[in-house]
């Protein structure tokens, strides 16, 4: 089978489109002939060594496809289900071996690609506005990269939940894209200081909460955007990783919150696991939560995907077909 092996942390380049065996199924997986794998802005972080894993590995950790075989031990599902997974390693592949509690059902309704498209950025965007900083009836809150993956889809949950959004991103075409989705307000940030923006529309008093993926970039003016018992929700490093802060600042600007959650810990039991994915499913396949997909990529050519990933050059999610 073809999958995408990494033996060396870099560029884009360092990702190789190769031959590999047929992963080995253990008692308590299932083996699945992957139909759509999910990219995701943590996948650089592992290509590059922002992030250390073991090398050699086969890049990717969400993926849609159907059961082709199960080992003796699982009782959920059976070979012709249609599942998708997050938190798996190997998703950049023909095929995967995926633990049975780590399997979800994908409904009527929802396809291979919007199954691969929702499950990490989908469950999420849940865990941010549902547990992290649980949204409600009126809070402000600011949504940076809105017009990113995550960002699109939280702007939907936030406005469904009652929240009032304020969206910051590069382009007017990714200005467009967060509106559509419901962002009250759009902040230009390269022609726009945020800070500024923020304090201005919400007359000095400042957002209830910050979701923060960029990271480096933006994380001193996000703090100081932040109202009283404020919530600093730091959850990527798009521009590079935070490495100074003083957490004592946080008591003189507001006695502010932070926290820096992953979505392993936020899907680490099956019922959190269960409960985040049927709502995002369900979701959409109600009409309550719209996926913008419109990047496909053949898994041939994933170094250009990451390439238009890294470059801001895409908006939404990006999916690859074996």
């Amino acid at each position: 089978m073809k999958a995408v092996r990494v033996t060396e942390y870099g560029g884009p380049e360092v990702m190789s489109y190769e031959d590999v065996d047929m992963p080995s199924l253990g008692g308590s997986d299932a083996l699945v002939k992957v139909e759509a794998s999910g990219i995701n802005y943590i996948d650089t972080y592992q290509r590059s060594g922002l992030y250390q894993i073991p090398l050699p590995t086969t890049l990717g950790l969400e993926a849609a496809g159907t059961v082709e075989e199960v080992g003796s031990a699982v009782t959920n599902f059976k070979a012709g289900d249609r599942v998708a997974y997050t938190s798996v390693p190997g998703a950049y592949a023909e095929y995967a071996t995926v633990p049975e509690d780590k399997l979800v059902a994908i409904p009527d309704g929802v396809s291979f690609n919007e199954g691969a498209a929702a499950m990490l950025q989908g469950c999420t965007a849940h865990y941010l506005c549902k547990s992290t900083y649980l949204v409600k009836e009126g809070d402000r809150c600011l949504i940076h990269a809105a017009a990113g993956g995550v960002g699109l889809l939280l702007i939907q949950m936030v406005k469904n939940a009652g929240g009032f959004v304020i969206g910051t991103v590069s382009t007017e075409e990714k200005a467009v894209l967060a509106k559509e989705a419901g962002a009250d307000e759009v902040i230009l940030y390269s022609e726009q200081d945020f800070e500024s923006e923020v304090k201005r529309i919400t007359d000095g008093a400042g957002v209830n909460v910050v979701y923060d993926s960029v990271g480096k970039a933006t994380f001193e003016k996000s703090v100081d955007c932040l109202s009283k018992l404020g919530y600093m929700v730091l959850y990527g490093n798009a521009s590079g990783p935070v490495t100074e802060f003083n957490p004592a600042t946080l008591g003189p600007k507001g006695s502010l919150f932070l926290t820096r959650p992953t979505l392993f810990d936020y899907t680490a039991s099956r019922e959190s696991l269960e409960w985040r994915s049927s709502d995002v499913f369900n979701w959409i396949a109600d009409g309550n939560l719209n996926l913008r997909i419109e990047h496909l990529y053949p898994l041939v050519d994933v170094q250009q995907a990451h390439i238009d990933l890294e470059g801001r050059a895409t908006t939404g999610k990006l999916i690859l077909t074996p």
